[in-house]
């Protein structure tokens, strides 16, 4: 079999590998140099702790699994099982952490409730005060930055696998055939679009304008090296809040007797925060749903998130040497993972993960291929 990935973001790379690990040939073909979407500008989280239950933890699951697998054959992915703790402070708080300990799922997500002196055994970069921290211990992470184009690298050590960046796809020309801006046609027995957050043109005209996604607006940033080891990931309690898995009448309780800060509330902010290779920080992040989106990042949130971090680090923020804004598409249908979609023959449009792409990645491409029969 034939197959065309358009996109070398995450989930087009995971596409393209499904497809080279049963056999088929691939041309993978991505309009930029390089990707520089979503894929590149996130946590580098494969983070369960918030997924919803049911199809959405299921995914995750499966592709932590994957993700570990992977990263076992490809060390450069900087694969890494370091679990998460979330800090939380406050009796409203203690009861949405206890509600997510004591739920159904907890054992499978890893989930337990910690006192502070059992986080800081995990983690003892936590100097700050908190008064227990619920751990995940099925999180883990990757290098975002560098994960495609390592994967990239052992892809085409592969026969049958061929790159083409630089070239934008700009129309269907048949049953599993497309056309670049070079006048090239590709065909395939299959056309995987996995162009991420790039909703206009050719993706408007195939799929129309009910397409269920929408695009979503960050802001992050990266530090210098801490200076010491962060062991886990590291959220704040503004996540129960943003994420499915926590809903509950604790959560409900939280957000009717404690409110955001008012930055907080007006960036939709949660914290977020992964140590990366190098020992800098990555720290995040905001949402912005209405368009037309800010062309600027405003500091507002970085302050917020600084704050945030110094609390429960009990020290200052190495200096920030990073700050930079990301938009990726999000399925406005909740009950799936992903926005998969027939848009002709022989063509498929794969998009819309959300903040879930880095996480479940590697289970969108894996069901994909058994719904193609690949």
């Amino acid at each position: 079999m034939k197959v065309t990935v358009v996109g070398a973001g995450v989930v087009g790379t995971m596409h393209a590998w499904q497809a080279v690990e049963r056999g088929h040939e691939v041309v993978q073909i991505e309009r930029e140099a390089e990707a520089r979407g979503a894929s590149l500008r996130n946590f580098g989280q494969i983070w369960v702790s918030g997924r919803a239950s049911g199809e959405e933890l299921e995914t995750a699951l499966r592709a932590r699994e994957l993700w570990e697998e992977i990263g076992g054959r490809v060390p450069a992915l900087g694969f890494r099982a370091n679990g998460s703790l979330t800090p939380v402070r406050g009796a409203l708080e203690l009861a949405v952490a206890e509600a997510a300990a004591a739920a159904p799922d907890a054992a499978v997500r890893g989930r337990e409730l910690l006192t502070p002196g059992e986080a800081r055994a995990l983690n003892p970069a936590l100097r700050g005060d908190f008064d227990a921290a619920l751990f995940c211990e099925r999180d883990a992470a990757v290098e975002p930055r560098t994960a495609q184009l390592a994967l990239r690298a052992e892809l085409l050590k592969r026969p049958g696998y061929t790159f083409l960046p630089g070239r934008e796809v700009r129309e269907v020309v048949g049953a599993g055939a497309v056309r670049d801006d070079h006048g090239d046609v590709h065909s395939a027995d299959v056309v995987v679009l996995a162009t991420g957050a790039w909703l206009g043109g050719l993706v408007r005209e195939l799929a129309g304008p009910g397409l269920p996604v929408r695009r979503v607006r960050l802001q992050m940033m990266q530090t210098d090296p801490l200076g010491e080891p962060l062991p886990t990931s590291v959220a704040d309690a503004d996540s129960f809040r943003y994420y499915p898995a926590y809903a509950s009448p604790a959560l409900d309780a939280l957000n009717a007797g404690q409110s955001q800060t008012e930055t907080a509330a007006a960036h939709r902010m949660q914290l977020l925060m992964v140590q990366r290779a190098d020992g800098g920080l990555t720290i995040g992040d905001t949402h912005e749903y209405e368009h037309p989106f800010a062309f600027d990042t405003v500091e507002d949130p970085y302050e917020h998130l600084t704050v945030v971090v110094e609390s429960l680090l009990g020290r200052p923020l190495p200096k920030i040497r990073r700050r930079w804004a990301g938009v990726y598409a999000q399925c406005t249908d909740t009950s799936r993972v992903v926005h998969r979609q027939q848009v002709r023959e022989g063509v498929w449009l794969v998009t819309g993960p959300g903040g879930r792409g880095m996480t479940c990645s590697p289970a969108i491409a894996e069901r994909t291929a058994n719904e193609l029969g690949w």
